[in-house]
């Protein structure tokens, strides 16, 4: 219902909304991978829908608006999800609308809001890198889940702090089965890895680009992206995405030689109560 009723608003700035497309996506063709059940919700007016809000706990919510007054219907939708039991750890969306929904959070409840992250959405239907002159990209196997376990473990914490290295490896297997990671290989041996993951109609994304710090400055994250990227784009899509964080230039320079365009910003914030 939440998916049919807001598709044609999300399609059409399909890139934009790919993150909420393509969890609704997962949702339709693997209504298990959630442990919790997601939250869904729509708020609208009389100019349409005016907000279109994805969470799956216990990752905070995911937000897309565009139209209408999104100040009264954030107001609304924060005494929604408080009203009906759901815990709300935190917002994601483009930086004027989770800005929005994070102070109607903290005039609603009275608690404190914390910029966690400030990304960079990224675009390609392009790569202007030229096929590596060495190496290979292969889909992993599950003879590489270890490898791929430790490496997403990393990149985790890297990135959040944290990480939950039993959950981790469960979810690497998952991927792995899936056929959604792949390891660049130079010289018999693997120095990066990246996932395709969150297909929409006509695009799908790209993360988990990771590199181990002993073979970073090399070329091979540019050279796994590039042809993923690539093999991705030949398969039929007419796009990538991917998510960039804006204090890593050096992976936001490596994303614009490929072929990669900025096209949104996005905070996460994270919200603390009394």
């Amino acid at each position: 219902m939440f998916l049919e009723s807001t598709r044609s608003e999300l399609e059409s700035k399909e890139a934009l909304n790919s993150l909420i497309l393509g969890i609704c996506a997962q949702l339709v063709h693997q209504p298990g991978i959630y442990k919790v059940a997601p939250c869904l919700k729509t708020i609208r007016d009389s100019s349409g829908l005016v907000c279109a809000a994805v969470m799956t706990p216990p990752h905070g919510i995911i937000l897309y608006s565009h139209q209408g007054d999104f100040e009264l219907g954030a107001i609304q939708l924060v005494k929604e999800l408080l009203q009906e039991g759901w815990n709300l750890p935190g917002a994601l969306g483009p930086v004027g609308t989770a800005s929005v929904l994070a102070h109607a959070w903290s005039q609603v409840t009275g608690g404190r809001i914390e910029i966690q992250r400030r990304s960079k959405l990224f675009e390609l239907r392009k790569v202007m890198t030229p096929l590596a002159e060495t190496g290979t990209l292969q889909p992993a196997t599950t003879t590489d889940h270890e490898l791929i376990t430790r490496w997403w473990y990393r990149f985790k914490v890297e990135i959040h702090g944290e990480a939950d290295i039993e959950e981790v490896r469960d979810t690497a297997h998952l991927h792995i089965y899936s056929g959604d990671i792949y390891l660049w290989s130079q010289n018999s041996r693997f120095v990066s890895m990246a996932m395709k993951t969150r297909p929409t109609r006509n695009g799908i994304s790209v993360s988990l680009v990771y590199t181990p710090p002993e073979e970073r400055r090399q070329g091979y994250a540019r050279a796994c992206v590039s042809e993923l990227s690539r093999v991705l784009l030949d398969h039929g899509r007419k796009f990538c995405t991917l998510f960039a964080d804006t204090t890593n230039i050096h992976a936001i320079n490596l994303y614009k030689r490929i072929g990669y365009i900025p096209i949104c910003n996005y905070n996460e914030y994270k919200f603390i109560e009394r």
